[in-house]
């Protein structure tokens, strides 16, 4: 590991021991994970979504550009429900392989995680401790906000969520932000560019996120693992969830960044380090297993 990635990560890896820095999990953060029943890989990316929603084809290269656009013309031919089915068959009743990043990250017991992927590996990863689950909403009636709140008692699995109010929730307990959606334990996802439309005009006027995440979020660092930024929608989640970062925004794990998303993460003020997630967590593990000798 180059000095300079090691420098990089005493500091994060510092950060999330004292609850200062905030992970921000995408699609490459899954890397490694699998069915085990024939090897196949999840599907997480864009391309890898768009191919398995759509039965392993490519689609015209105009939709095979980003998911969302792909899922809106799911949706407009076959209906909204097509694409939560292809989800929930993806997501909720496949048995993927656990991952070790996921299962590191709960070992930590960070006060607050943030998951950008549709998958339920984290939530299951935090069965058996109690914690508030944010999942975020579109195109909703019935409420002003873009996101519906549960808890977990540690009790029950990861299955196994009450709905609360912002004004029920247990602010001392771990927060685990799903703002694409998840099918547990109720099916809610941000895919089509109709759900993004939405979903990212709520969250500019404030609607998308809890009034207490917006207080605890205030002057803390992110950890951005796996996420790719080539393209608009990304940005936009990312840029209004991490709203009112501290002045050193935090860290961007990219081993290989494109010119466009170096650019955009020097605008965030978010350093570039040229590794993979894997790499934090060998370093990690490594750190671990030297201090119990």
């Amino acid at each position: 590991m180059p000095d300079d990635n090691a420098s990089a990560f005493a500091s994060i890896l510092a950060g999330l021991a004292e609850g200062s820095v905030v992970p921000y999990l995408g699609a490459h953060a899954l890397a490694g994970v699998i069915d085990p029943a024939n090897g196949r890989a999840m599907p997480a990316d864009s391309d890898s979504l768009i191919l398995a929603m759509n039965d392993g084809k490519p689609m015209a290269p105009k939709l095979m550009y980003e998911f969302p656009r792909a899922a809106m013309n799911i949706e407009l031919k076959r209906g909204r429900s097509s694409v939560t089915k292809f989800l929930d068959r993806t997501y909720r009743d496949t048995a993927w392989s656990t991952s070790p990043l996921h299962t590191w990250l709960a070992e930590q017991k960070l006060p607050y995680v943030i998951d950008s992927n549709r998958d339920i590996l984290l939530q299951q990863a935090y069965a058996g401790r109690p914690h508030t689950l944010i999942v975020g909403l579109a195109r909703s009636g019935g409420t002003d906000y873009r996101f519906k709140l549960f808890e977990s008692d540690g009790a029950s699995g990861a299955n196994q969520y009450r709905g609360i109010d912002q004004e029920q929730v247990d602010v001392t307990l771990p927060i685990l932000f799903k703002p694409l959606g998840s099918p547990l334990p109720e099916s809610h996802y941000i895919a089509s560019d109709a759900d993004f439309v939405d979903y990212v005009t709520e969250l500019m006027g404030g609607f998308g996120i809890p009034g207490f995440v917006k207080r605890m979020r205030q002057g803390k660092r992110y950890l951005l693992l796996g996420l790719p930024l080539t393209r608009d929608t990304e940005r936009m989640v990312l840029s209004d969830i991490v709203f009112g970062h501290a002045q050193l925004a935090g860290w961007a794990l990219m081993p290989n960044a494109t010119d466009k998303e170096k650019r955009f993460l020097a605008k965030l003020g978010l350093e570039l380090v040229p590794a993979a997630a894997s790499d934090l967590l060998a370093a990690a593990t490594a750190g671990e297993a030297l201090e119990a000798t």
